[in-house]
């Protein structure tokens, strides 16, 4: 399943939930070097969405705020789609 996100580094604390046009809201403490906040928004999602780390990997937007995650097919269910509905606040 793709997940899109837009990241918001160098937040007080680290947050996941809301829309930005079309994409999930995380917002992480780490600053935007050496792939910090996109390895905190990876972290953040699995931890949100109540999946291991290994099941949530960058697909595209390394350098960017918009990126697109893969959740692993073998983790996906309906409790998992239903949560990402309510982070989104659908």
């Amino acid at each position: 399943m793709r997940v899109a996100i837009r990241v918001r580094p160098g937040a007080s604390r680290t947050r996941v939930g809301g829309r930005y046009a079309d994409r999930l809201v995380v917002a992480v403490t780490a600053r935007a070097v050496d792939g910090a906040a996109t390895q905190a928004a990876l972290a953040a999602v699995a931890d949100a969405l109540g999946v291991r780390p290994r099941h949530v990997t960058l697909v595209a937007g390394a350098t960017s705020r918009d990126k697109v995650l893969d959740v692993d097919d073998a983790v996906v269910d309906d409790g998992l789609r239903r949560r990402l509905d309510e982070l989104l606040g659908g």
